[in-house]
């Protein structure tokens, strides 16, 4: 019996000095998304900073190109790859789908630039939430959904009553557009990635997305788009809002499943609200502040039950991302199957989520 003793706190010690590291392991996931939504909406800060600059196409412009690149550096010759077995069995609906998949992201990103220079960042990244919210709510089949789709209107009424009607009309209509295009986005990533390996088709996109943004950007900044400074900061804004938050989430996405990792991400509504007030001095109300709690309680339920793609696709990308942003894309700023397609198909964002693409 002697040597039954003293083996008990052998294993007590055992116990307790396993507990810190597995405490470490199951909070790591959860800062790696937190810092991918900080990361895509840092980038959206600086990017409302360099509004003062030049208008915000020019700054999409700069965005997507340094996306683009990087992207390019990434994964250029799989993609280059991917595009010659397209032209090798004609397969122009692929071809076709990748482009459609890049005017996506054009538009998703020109318009919630658009959107940032007119309303708050926490308002303007909440009501472009509602475009993949409104995609988990219709693929979730059930009767809980009903609750989050009243839980979101509330927080849209509450966001458009605490302005006291203020609110730049145009600043919103941006961000629908946003919204819808990131709705798009969420859909369209699973073609593309059943379509082509690995992230050659956000790689293609992308490139795409920057081409066609090219020429209202350069027409409305002019030179000045040109100079050294500008050229710096789009590079960190491509950094920012698509690679390195398109890495954090595919990160997180490894260790957890993909129905946690949507609840995560729909924190960042709140994320953009937080760092427009310490960033850009947005003060928002008490009124708006809980509308953007019902956003994020809603987008975090749909992402939960849902058996569709949610409003975390993004972001995943996010801007992103956005796309990698996620996000990537922002987006960018998930449920399981369409999670770990933007994990495997793209990056505000927006990991795809993300943002990643989304927000790419």
């Amino acid at each position: 019996m002697s040597p039954a003793g003293p083996a008990a706190p052998a294993s007590g010690r055992a116990a307790t000095g396993a507990a810190p590291g597995q405490v470490a392991q199951a909070a790591l996931p959860v800062a790696l998304v937190l810092a991918a939504a900080v990361s895509v909406q840092f980038g959206a800060g600086i990017a409302s900073k360099l509004f003062a600059q030049v208008p915000p196409a020019s700054v999409t412009t700069l965005r997507l190109w340094a996306a683009a690149v990087v992207m390019i550096a990434i994964g250029g010759r799989g993609a280059v790859r991917e595009l010659r077995a397209v032209a090798a069995r004609r397969a122009w609906g692929d071809a076709l789908a990748t482009g459609a998949f890049g005017v996506v992201l054009a538009v998703m990103n020109f318009a919630i630039y658009q959107s940032f220079a007119r309303i708050p960042l926490g308002i303007a990244v909440t009501t472009e939430f509602l475009g993949p919210l409104v995609v988990a709510i219709a693929g979730a089949r059930r009767r809980a959904s009903v609750a989050w789709v009243v839980l979101a209107a509330a927080g849209v009424l509450l966001l458009a009553g605490g302005s006291g009607g203020h609110l730049n009309r145009a600043g919103v209509g941006w961000a629908l557009v946003a919204g819808a295009g990131w709705a798009s986005y969420i859909l369209l990533s699973k073609a593309i990635g059943q379509r082509l390996a690995g992230n050659s088709g956000l790689v293609v996109a992308m490139t795409v997305a920057a081409a066609v943004v090219t020429g209202p950007g350069v027409a409305a900044g002019g030179k000045a788009i040109f100079r050294p400074s500008l050229l710096r900061d789009g590079l960190a804004l491509g950094v920012l809002s698509s690679a390195l938050p398109y890495w954090l989430e595919l990160e997180a996405l490894r260790r957890v499943p993909a129905k946690v990792f949507g609840v995560w991400m729909s924190l960042q509504p709140a994320v953009a609200a937080i760092i427009g007030l310490l960033m850009l001095g947005q003060r928002l109300s008490a009124a708006e502040w809980t509308g953007i709690g019902c956003v994020v309680i809603a987008s975090a339920g749909a992402a939960r039950s849902g058996s569709g793609a949610t409003a975390s696709d993004s972001a995943a990308a996010s801007d992103s991302a956005a796309a990698n942003n996620s996000a990537a894309a922002n987006d960018s700023a998930a449920n399981d199957s369409a999670a770990k397609d933007m994990a495997t198909a793209s990056g505000d964002a927006p990991g795809g989520t993300g943002a990643g693409g989304r927000r790419a």
